[in-house]
């Protein structure tokens, strides 16, 4: 016998999938609290990938890496004042 082409599963409980059994949706704040969380760990990844680690690896003594982790700092701290700055225009800007 040849082998049949796969049946194609018509609903998701077909194939063992469940949805939430929760009825009510997120709120707003809920989604805002959501969108805000993963900014700051996305953000602070990225300093930690394309900053810190490029700084903390360009130098050999402690001493030196110490300092340039803490002028890092400065980098980040202006991503950050960039980052409120923009959405504060945003939110003038939108009223």
């Amino acid at each position: 016998m040849g082998l049949s082409a796969p049946q194609r599963c018509s609903r998701a409980s077909d194939i063992g999938v469940r949805h939430n059994q929760r009825q009510e949706a997120m709120s707003r704040s809920d989604i805002n609290d959501l969108v805000a969380v993963c900014a700051g760990v996305f953000g602070l990844a990225l300093y930690a990938g394309l900053i810190l680690v490029p700084a903390w690896t360009s130098y050999s003594r402690l001493w030196e890496r110490l300092a340039a982790t803490v002028l890092s700092l400065y980098v980040f701290a202006v991503l950050i004042g960039t980052g409120v700055v923009g959405a504060l225009v945003v939110v003038y800007l939108r009223g």
